[in-house]
Parts: structure tokens; C-alpha cells; sequence
């Protein structure tokens, strides 16, 4: 694995396990907490309808009151005050599922307004869904002096069963059994909206934590990218710097060596033909002439002075003196004249130089003369053409070298990147990116076009003569 992938892993891994602990940990705390809400929020519920139980309790104590004080001491007509007793109780209700009920203490329904039928009946013996005998249990409650009950029993309002808190006291000298009751759905409905609520509330600090998770996330790919881009970049410049070196040290080379054949190797050529041309001379003055000497010596100068046109050509190839001395333009020009030479090809070349044209840096006269040489070694290698064209334009800002034939053109499309793509046309481009400078291409049969633009810094500029045009 390499050092950056380790880096952003020791980033983020660390950062998803903090925010999983903090998530799992918040989580837990927000559930506790709606837990203990639900829990308070259900006491408080209970409190108060117990509350409001008891208080209606007492007000239907209190309104039958004086009848079952008036019981006491009239027992003759015990029996009409308890029918009035049940008269009251059935006409005071508190909303459509308020009511109050009676029981005897055997568990037959003395009254029973939201359901008379149960009315007379004995039901000692009901049980709910779960078995629990709810009268007994009722019963029991009120015999201990009375209380709440919880318990299950139909609701008139929407003939389903629901739990019910009640709240009962007997009426000991009648025998009653007196009660109300609430059911407790909308309870139920209650909390279950605050459960909703806090389940809500949850997701939303969870949805925030993932949001922030993933900021964190996106922050740290934008450091990663950006620390890829910084290194990318400064890998390129030192690429770039690398391969700016190693022409740099390729025409150091080329010059050197052209320097060694051209005043080394040329020279001494150039005396040993002198000293076999003065010893053939001698040779044909002398009386007694040696042919076979002769010719041998003719032959060995014919072949020295082609070892020594080449020695020169080898020479200007590697670097052509005038490049330094006299600058691209010249170079170009005599580049163009011995190709055209050799080739047979009709070579033209052009130079203008705008007013305050720029002094070319000796960076910029090699790239320019390199591409050149390149380009006309494919025109006569490739392009089986009749004529090529070479113009030179010089701005005070920029550089331009334009090189055009009339041969059969190629692919510009696969001239980098498919099967015939070759290295001559990519050396251009990388020694002009080296520069910042660019190539464009621009071919079909009978008419290519290579351009390349080097831009010139200000520091490059000086004044030469108003507008030029050369045209050799």
C-alpha cells in the first residue's frame, strides 16, 4: 500500500469510528431519555386522570347524598330513594364515554347507562379476553374500601374493547358498589404521538450526525485529491525539470562531440589528405612511375575526402555551429539547403521579424531548430512530397515556426496515441511543453501544417529593425 492511501486511511478510519461511537452513543441517550419521557409523561397521564376519577367519584357521592342520608332515617322509603339515587346517577355523564355505574356486592348491574341491557343481569361470572373475572376483581377493589382498576371492557363509542381505568367506592349500607371510569386509548394515542415525536427527533440528530460524517468524509477526499494534485503537479515540474536537464545535457553532448569531429578529427583528416595528395604529386613528377602506386593513392584520397564530408555531415547533424554563432534563422536556412539537396525536394524558407522583436534565448533557438530538423526528416523520409516550406515569424511576444508540405498527409488523430504513432511527433510536443510553448497539427493529403508557438518572456525582448520578410 503507499504512503498517501496509509495517510488517508489513518484519516479516515479513525474519523468513521468516532462518529459510529458518537452515533451509537447518542442513540442510546436519546432512547434512555425518551424512555424515561414516556414513563413520566404516562405517570403524569395517570396522576391526573386518577385524579379526575376520583373527583367525579365524589361528585356523584355528593349529589346522592341526602338520599342515602334520608335512607338512614326513613327506611320505609329506602327502596324509592335508591331508584332516585340510580335516576340521578344515570343522568350525570361527563363526555360520550363518561358514565358512572352500580353493581350490587353479588355482581348484578343495578344501572348501566351507556349499556342497559346489562341492566338486572348477573355478571359475577364475566371475564375479559384474558380471563380476569373483571366484576370480581372490581368488586374486590371497592371491598377494600375502594380504589383504582384497571381493566378491559367494551367502549360505547366505537363498540370495540379497550382498556379502562376505574375508580370504585362502595355504598355500604345499600350494598352498592358505585363507580366510573376512564378508557385510556386516548392515552395510548397520547403517547404513542410523543414516542412518534422522539423517534422522530432521533433520526433527525442521526440524519445531522451522517451529515456530518459525511463533510468530514467529503473534507478529507478534498485534502487526498488536493494533496494528489499538489504532489501530481510537483512530480510533472520535476518530470518536466528532468527531461529539461537531460536535453539540456544531450545538446551539451551533441555540441561537444560536434566540436571534437569538426576540430579534431576533421583537422586531422584534412593533413593526412594533404600529405597523401603531396605524395602523389611527388609520385607523378618522379621518372620512375609506379601505376598501381598511383591509382591506390588516387583511390585512398577519393575515399578520405568521402570520410571526411561525412565526418562534417555527422558534425553539422549534431549540432551545426552557425546555430550558436549566427542563431536559428541561419541555421534553418542551411538546413533547408542541404536537405533540399540531398532530397531533391524544393525546401523554401521565410523569415519576418515584427518591430520589436524579440531576442531569442538559446533554449528556444534549440527547441526550434530540433523540431525543424524533425519535421523535414519526415517531409523527405514520409511524406513523398515535391515541395516543403519552412516561415520563421518573430513578435515581441512570441515565436512562431511553421513547417508545411504538399505530400499525403496522415492521421492527426492517431498521430499520438495509435498504432502508427511514433516518437518524433511526442519529442516535439515535450520539448515545447518544456517551454509552455504548444503544437498543433493540421494535415490531409496534399496540404500538412506543423505549427509550434514558444511564448517569449519580457526579459527576451529587445528592439530590432521595423517589420522584415526573408525569403530564401
Amino acid at each position: 500500500m503507499k504512503l498517501k492511501a496509509k495517510i488517508v486511511l489513518l484519516a479516515i478510519v479513525p474519523f468513521l469510528v468516532a462518529i459510529a461511537s458518537i452515533e451509537i452513543g447518542v442513540r442510546r441517550e436519546a432512547t434512555a431519555l425518551a424512555e424515561r419521557q414516556h414513563a413520566t409523561t404516562q405517570a403524569a397521564y395517570m396522576a391526573s386522570k386518577q385524579v379526575e376519577l376520583k373527583h367525579y367519584v365524589e361528585l356523584a357521592t355528593t349529589a346522592i347524598a341526602p338520599l342515602y342520608e334520608a335512607g338512614r332515617d326513613n327506611a320505609r322509603d329506602d327502596a324509592l330513594l335508591r331508584l332516585r339515587a340510580l335516576d340521578v346517577l344515570e343522568r350525570m355523564d361527563f363526555g360520550k364515554d363518561g358514565y358512572f355505574f352500580v353493581y350490587d356486592l353479588h355482581g348484578r348491574a343495578l344501572m348501566h347507562p351507556r349499556e342497559p341491557q346489562l341492566v338486572g343481569h348477573d355478571l359475577w361470572s364475566l371475564r375479559d379476553s384474558h380471563g380476569v373475572p373483571t366484576i370480581q376483581q372490581l368488586l374486590a377493589t371497592a371491598a377494600r374500601g375502594g380504589g383504582y382498576v384497571r381493566y378491559l371492557w367494551h367502549r360505547p363509542s366505537t363498540g370495540k374493547v379497550a382498556s379502562k381505568l376505574g375508580y370504585v367506592v362502595p355504598l355500604e349500607r345499600w350494598g352498592w358498589m358505585l363507580g366510573t371510569g376512564i378508557y385510556l386509548d386516548d392515552v395510548d394515542t397520547a403517547l404513542a404521538h410523543i414516542d412518534a415525536e422522539a423517534a422522530a427527533n432521533i433520526g433527525r440528530t442521526m440524519k445531522w450526525i451522517d451529515a456530518i460524517a459525511l463533510a468530514g468524509l467529503a473534507v478529507i477526499a478534498l485534502c487526498a485529491l488536493v494533496l494528489n494534485v499538489t504532489e501530481y503537479r510537483s512530480a510533472d515540474a520535476k518530470l518536466k525539470r528532468l527531461a529539461r536537464q537531460v536535453v539540456e545535457s544531450q545538446e551539451q553532448e551533441r555540441a561537444r562531440l560536434s566540436r571534437e569531429l569538426h576540430d579534431g578529427i576533421s583537422q586531422m583528416m584534412v593533413s593526412v589528405k594533404l600529405l597523401l595528395e603531396s605524395a602523389l604529386a611527388r609520385l607523378e613528377r618522379g621518372s620512375a612511375r609506379e601505376p598501381a602506386a598511383e591509382a591506390a593513392l588516387s583511390t585512398g584520397l577519393t575515399r578520405l575526402g568521402d570520410t571526411l564530408r561525412e565526418v562534417r555531415r555527422i558534425s553539422h547533424a549534431l549540432r551545426p555551429s552557425m546555430l550558436d554563432d549566427l542563431g536559428v534563422a541561419a541555421a534553418l536556412e542551411q538546413l533547408t539547403r542541404e536537405l533540399g539537396d540531398e532530397s531533391g525536394i524544393a525546401i523554401g524558407f521565410t523569415q519576418i521579424a515584427h518591430t520589436h522583436a524579440a531576442t531569442l534565448p538559446d533554449a528556444v533557438n534549440t527547441v526550434l531548430f530540433r523540431i525543424a530538423q524533425e519535421a523535414l526528416t519526415n517531409i523527405v523520409r514520409h511524406a513523398q512530397a515535391s515541395s516543403a516550406a519552412l516561415a520563421l515569424e518573430l513578435s515581441h511576444d512570441a515565436v512562431t515556426l511553421t513547417i508545411s508540405d504538399n505530400g499525403r498527409g496522415f492521421d492527426v488523430a492517431d498521430a499520438f496515441v495509435g498504432r502508427r504513432a511514433g516518437v518524433g511527433l511526442r519529442n516535439m510536443r515535450e520539448r515545447l511543453e518544456a517551454l509552455g510553448g504548444t503544437l498543433s497539427l493540421n494535415s490531409q493529403p496534399g496540404h500538412t501544417v506543423v505549427t509550434a508557438r514558444v511564448p517569449l518572456q519580457a526579459g527576451t525582448r529587445a528592439a530590432v529593425a521595423p517589420l522584415q520578410e526573408t525569403t530564401l
